[in-house]
């Protein structure tokens, strides 16, 4: 038997509605006043014959038929969203966006990307770097990677690699006038501060550093540089300002180059690692299945040049 299904625009403020509990937030996302989201749900009531909601002094509660018919217009938004955005992801020709930090793209991607164009002419490869997390439903993008937990809905995530960080300068620090010889002769050089992740995500400092090295003539809260983009810090090292706290995964390139360089073995593991990320529906797609196996492979080399966690 088919249904007449309510007017669109009053499932959406419903939904709307009912995942804010609040009608001013509803009216405010969708951009319109209270008072029209307010008659929206009115005729979605008057045509299903049902209360959605209980309206209270100064806030609203779904009634048992409203958190019914809520789950089943979340999900269809849900679905209806996922299909558009498989629908214009589906460009002519062989167009493939790759979404990254802007760090990594800089450091770790960019260095190796001709690599992958060589092996994949026929891919239209295009980078968009942003620090903000790529939306795989309604951004314009392909596949990401992410630095995080790996855990993302709806979607394929696989640990591409782990991050780690230890002291980094340039190689003529190591004999210059104060030579880097033990890790209490930091004391002689100005500390660098690598800050992204600050309010963010937990990343070990300077100061977890210096307490495993058991270093307790080096004050981490020191006046030094500070930079709140990751690849500034780590090219101020390279420049020879000072020995930065660096991302291994981000300075991986400038360190097979010989412009930077590890003075100490002790290295702390991040919480987080680098992930890469698709649709669950799209995984197959050539292009994305193409990128996925280059780039592990791409890391399986560094991993099989670089040393090892510590034990």
């Amino acid at each position: 038997m088919a249904y007449r299904l309510p007017p669109l625009n009053a499932l959406r403020a419903f939904e709307t509605a009912a995942r804010h509990m609040s009608f001013q937030k509803a009216a405010g996302e969708l951009h319109v006043t209270p008072a029209a989201l307010s008659y929206q749900i009115r005729q979605l009531e008057e045509h299903l014959g049902r209360k959605m909601f209980n309206r209270l002094n100064r806030a609203v509660e779904l009634t048992p038929d409203g958190v019914l018919l809520a789950a089943g217009v979340r999900d269809g938004f849900d679905r209806l969203n996922q299909a558009v955005a498989s629908l214009n992801q589906r460009r002519s020709g062989n167009v493939l966006v790759i979404s990254a930090g802007p760090a990594f793209t800089a450091k770790w991607l960019t260095p190796r990307l001709y690599r992958f164009i060589a092996a994949n002419p026929d891919i239209d490869a295009r980078i968009a770097a942003s620090i903000r997390l790529a939306d795989l439903l309604r951004d314009d993008v392909d596949i990401v990677v992410r630095y995080g937990r790996g855990t993302y809905a709806g979607c394929v995530s696989t640990k591409l690699m782990d991050e780690y960080v230890t002291p980094l300068c340039t190689p003529a620090l190591l004999n210059g006038p104060k030579p880097l010889r033990t890790p209490s002769d930091l004391v002689h050089h100005t500390l660098i501060h690598d800050e992204t992740h600050v309010g963010v995500f937990d990343l070990p400092d300077w100061r977890h550093w210096l307490t495993g090295a058991g270093v307790t003539n080096v004050d981490a809260s020191r006046s030094g540089l500070h930079f709140n983009v990751a690849d500034h810090a780590i090219d101020a090292a390279v420049s020879g300002a000072g020995v930065v706290l660096g991302r291994m995964v981000l300075a991986d390139a400038d360190i097979k180059a010989g412009r930077l360089v590890q003075p100490f073995p002790l290295k702390l593991k991040a919480d987080y690692a680098f992930y890469v990320v698709a649709l669950e529906s799209r995984v197959d797609e050539p292009a994305i299945k193409a990128f996925h196996d280059w780039i592990f492979a791409e890391a399986e080399g560094d991993a099989a040049e670089t040393p090892g966690p510590p034990v």
